[in-house]
């Protein structure tokens, strides 16, 4: 097969009449997902996906270092979040079918890229959901500490981070505390067949729960979902309500103590409490009037989630000085400081809730990614299965639990963070840049018949960014110097600049491209922050990245490239 035949077939793309043809035939037959959800479900889903773990903890080491102009940082991030979410909304819109940014990138970029796209959304959601684990057996067993109920440390720990530990232990003379707990861990655990039981069970546990309702419907879940957004926010609100009455406005100053370079520290952290407002999308053949509603479900979730960020990040920089949010827990340390240990308490309780929330509407967009794959033939047949009573993706559901348990046992939360962050930012960037591709089809069929295809539905608003890409580009060009020494690519060449190198050669290129053809301000702005937020990951996760999409192409030559009912067709 010569070289221009291949990239044809791996490039092979699902129109959108395609697409909505085969949506409107599955609900002729019957085979598709039960329509349950209007703008309320959905936006309860958003939220519960974005306020979770993050403003329980996040917002206290940004405040830290920031100080109470953290809440500036979080206007800044959600507008930087802004330019994914409307380049969601527009697709979400134009193309009201499952399966998300897989889909979106099938219709726009082809099958491959397509196939990379759902291979590293198993990252975000699946293997992402290890992470919210961990976060969740931490809270739940704070709690059990608490009222004097603890588990065992070989119950509540994962296999991965003990037998570290323990590797090291004679490298170093003294032990740091929690490196000696956990060798200790290690050596009083109990064995069966000489291998040690270590694992989290609070992790595991949480786990079986969420999936076993995701498998049940998704009626189910959007009560759970709902009633646990409602509890969560009342929380917050009486967060903010209570804490009000104890505010000291000379606490605010100075406002950033440790200036920009202060407030920018917390960057990165801040913009992943933000994540998740996309797994609204993932739900779109369950949505009554998807067109209408997926759109608007993902602005509400932003500025309801931003208004509450900026609101109690004033009020608790207003109630402590900020050095003391240097904490996992600052939403409960402040009201211990003004004697209100009873609010404490509930604010524990209601950090479980709320990454039990995050858990469930995660554990709901994998199989969904499944499911759309495995239709359209790159994979199994087995992923399209839906239960005959439940009317959920019952094999796809099964999998996802299974995939999320795994790095449970044997990895720890850092590592499973960084790939969870890296493939969702890569399904951002390629968003984004999908609507620059879908602005260009705009274009070619207006010259050709006055119309588009793609017309229809709620468009990211058109700003010229023909000088202002360009003069962002200067901006950073003259500035790389004085940034960290990873940033400045004129000297001193370590791999370890390598993504960067990569992200200012994409940011050149945009440059270049958006001054030659007027493109839209907004999706350029959405690729450039989010490839420039996957440099911050580091060298070394790029190259964890780069193995996990070799193995995902070797799983579509194997099996998808070969199988893909577009080729049959």
């Amino acid at each position: 097969m010569s070289i221009g035949r291949l990239l044809e077939r791996i490039f092979r793309k699902k129109s959108v009449e395609d697409l909505h043809q085969e949506s409107f035939n599955r609900e002729a037959a019957g085979t598709s997902l039960v329509k349950s959800l209007n703008l309320l479900d959905l936006t309860c889903f958003g939220i519960a996906a974005v306020v979770g773990a993050g403003i329980f903890t996040t917002l206290g080491k940004a405040a830290a270092e920031g100080g109470p102009a953290v809440s500036v940082l979080f206007v800044l991030t959600a507008i930087t979040c802004l330019f994914s979410a409307l380049c969601y909304s527009e697709f979400a819109s134009r193309i009201p079918v499952s399966g998300s940014a897989y889909t979106y990138s099938y219709a726009v970029f082809g099958e491959l890229i397509a196939w990379l796209i759902g291979w590293n959304l198993l990252m975000e959601y699946a293997i992402g959901n290890s992470t919210i684990a961990f976060s969740w057996s931490d809270y739940f067993s704070n709690i059990l500490n608490g009222i004097g109920m603890p588990l065992p440390g070989w119950l509540q720990t994962d296999y991965y981070s003990c037998s570290e530990a323990a590797f090291h232990a004679a490298d170093t003379i003294v032990q740091p505390k929690s490196d000696s707990e956990l060798v200790a861990i290690w050596e009083n655990a109990p064995r069966i067949a000489g291998l040690r039981m270590i694992l989290d069970l609070p992790a595991l546990a949480i786990n079986l729960v969420v999936t076993c309702l995701v498998y049940i419907g998704i009626h189910e879940s959007k009560l759970a979902s709902n009633a646990m957004v409602f509890l969560k926010l009342t929380v917050v609100m009486g967060v903010i309500i209570i804490g009000s009455f104890y505010v000291s406005p000379s606490n605010w100053v100075p406002f950033a103590p440790n200036g920009a370079t202060g407030v920018l520290q917390g960057i990165a952290a801040v913009f992943f409490t933000y994540i998740g407002f996309d797994a609204i999308s993932t739900t779109a053949e369950e949505c009554i009037n998807p067109k209408r509603d997926l759109p608007l479900a993902t602005l509400l979730t932003l500025g309801i989630c931003t208004v509450l960020y900026v609101i109690l990040a004033f009020v608790l920089t207003g109630m402590v000085n900020y050095k003391e949010l240097d904490v996992d827990d600052p939403l409960a340390i402040v009201f211990t400081r003004h004697n209100l240990d009873w609010l404490s308490g509930i604010i524990s309780l209601s950090a479980v809730v709320a990454v039990a929330s995050v858990f469930l509407v995660f554990q709901l967009g994998q199989p969904r990614i499944f499911l759309s794959m495995a239709r359209d033939g790159l994979l199994p047949n087995q992923f399209a299965r839906i239960h005959p009573r439940f009317k959920t993706p019952s094999f796809a559901t099964m999998v996802t639990g299974i995939a999320v348990a795994i790095p449970t046992l044997f990895l720890n939360s850092q590592i499973v963070m960084d790939l969870c962050s890296i493939g969702t930012l890569f399904a951002f960037v390629l968003v984004c840049g999908g609507i620059l591709k879908l602005n260009a089809i705009d274009r070619d069929e207006s010259v050709r018949s006055g119309n588009s295809t793609f017309r229809s539905g709620f468009r990211v608003p058109y700003f010229n960014g023909q000088y202002i890409v360009p003069a962002l580009l200067v901006l950073y060009s003259l500035f790389m110097q004085s940034m960290p020494h990873n940033h400045d690519l004129t000297r001193d060449w370590t791999w370890e600049k390598f993504p960067y190198f990569v992200f200012y050669s994409v940011f050149f290129g945009l440059s270049v491209f958006t001054w030659i053809r007027r493109w839209s301000l907004i999706p350029v702005l959405g690729v450039i922050t989010n490839l420039y937020l996957i440099a911050g990951i580091g060298h070394l996760n790029w190259l964890r990245f780069g193995v996990w999409c070799l193995v995902g192409l070797a799983v579509y030559f194997v099996f998808g490239y070969r199988n893909s009912r577009l080729a049959h067709r």
